[in-house]
């Protein structure tokens, strides 16, 4: 499946980039998961495997 597209080359994204967070959010959803709840203690913090940013992209759900 392709999503978004790209430059001449395949370089660049042009439309519709996902970052790494919105990507593991969406894998995340995929399995049942809520991503904003997934939390692990790592150096005395409380830390998502999605940062602070990630959304899911609901666009690729069928």
């Amino acid at each position: 499946m392709a999503y978004g597209t790209t430059d001449e080359f395949g370089y660049a994204a042009e439309n519709s980039p996902v970052s790494i967070n919105e990507f593991h959010a969406t894998c995340l959803h995929l399995l049942g998961m809520n991503h904003e709840q997934l939390t692990f203690h790592h150096r005395s913090r409380d830390m998502r495997l999605t940062d602070v940013g990630g959304n899911v992209i609901r666009d690729i759900i069928s």
